[in-house]
């Protein structure tokens, strides 16, 4: 019998979590939780945390069909990184595992992941979908996009995109992912000084519902991709790329108004009538700006990594468990 748990959930030691975030996806529920089981009992004791990302079809009841599994229901659609997000919190296991719930995904490749991870002493495993069966427009955007990040962040990894990856908890328990973030988990664990390793992993055609993948969050994840650059060179001193920048526009401007001040003196220039002085003051004035607001991002950025608590940035309607 299924029932609603609080705070005050049944503990029982745990080996493996597996988190599958969940948006749209009754066709595959029933079958996927049966290879999830079928690839995990082998292996110890073990939970299964769906998170139901604000389905609007019958994907929670479908969930609240399984037997031994957790069932997290979010009060809206936020996206796959927070749904990861809310089910990475939740997680009680040693090794956890993430993966998709279009079955495209394959639970079986799950041991051979985690015997890479602890003959390699590895802190994550990624799947790499060497041989995809997605379409033409999903294929497309996503090689486009491994080589941004290979150009910004050099990733090194093949397959970002692949939500089938094994962690060591004190992994996931560093990851605090909002947006499209989950695209660069990896790049931020390696950041963080994580040991990642990757593994080709079966990559299966959908064959129920439709894929969530389109032109609108490659946008999203280019975005990120951004954020994800500056965090990495720049997060720990913000005033370098400020203050560099704004340092360059000061001098510029005080050039370009010193020749025009000379230009004055000597041969009679209108200043009240150059664009030239008028761009001098203003690269002072940006300059001065940059440099500013490169200080105070950089005292905030401190206040943040010495203050733990994050930010409620999803609320979670009810958690189910049998």
């Amino acid at each position: 019998m299924w029932k609603m748990i609080n705070k005050g959930m049944k503990e029982k030691m745990v080996k493996y979590s597996v988190v599958v975030p969940v948006y749209n996806e009754e066709g595959n529920l029933l079958k996927l939780d049966a290879e999830i089981k079928e690839a995990m009992q082998k292996l110890g004791a073990y939970e299964v945390i769906y998170v139901d990302d604000g389905s609007t079809d019958g994907s929670l009841n479908v969930l609240k069909q399984l037997k031994n599994a957790l069932i997290v229901e979010l009060n809206r659609n936020y996206g796959q990184a927070t749904a990861l997000d809310a089910g990475f919190k939740l997680a009680r296991g040693d090794y956890v595992i993430s993966l998709d719930a279009d079955l495209q995904n394959d639970p079986a490749d799950i041991p051979a992941m985690l015997k890479k991870l602890n003959d390699e002493n590895l802190d994550v495993v990624a799947g790499w979908r060497k041989d995809r069966k997605d379409k033409l427009l999903v294929r497309a955007l996503t090689t486009i996009g491994r080589a941004m990040r290979k150009t910004l962040i050099a990733d090194k990894v093949h397959d970002t995109g692949c939500t089938l990856r094994v962690y060591r908890k004190k992994a996931v328990k560093n990851l605090d992912l909002t947006g499209e973030m989950h695209r660069y988990i990896l790049a931020y664990l390696r950041w963080k000084g994580f040991r990642i390793g990757e593994l080709v992993v079966n990559h299966r055609p959908r064959h129920s519902g439709q894929t969530k993948y389109g032109y609108k969050k490659s946008v999203k994840g280019f975005i990120d991709l951004i954020y994800v650059w500056f965090i990495d060179k720049y997060s720990q001193r913000p005033l370098h790329i400020f203050g560099a920048i704004g340092l360059f526009s000061f001098l510029a401007g005080i050039t370009i108004t010193i020749w025009q001040i000379v230009m004055k003196l000597f041969y009679g220039l209108d200043l009240s009538n150059s664009a030239w002085f008028v761009l001098g003051f203003f690269l002072i004035i940006t300059g001065i700006l940059l440099f500013s607001f490169g200080i105070v991002i950089d005292l905030l950025m401190k206040i943040h990594y010495n203050t733990s608590p994050y930010e409620k940035r999803y609320n979670v309607r009810n958690i189910w468990s049998a």
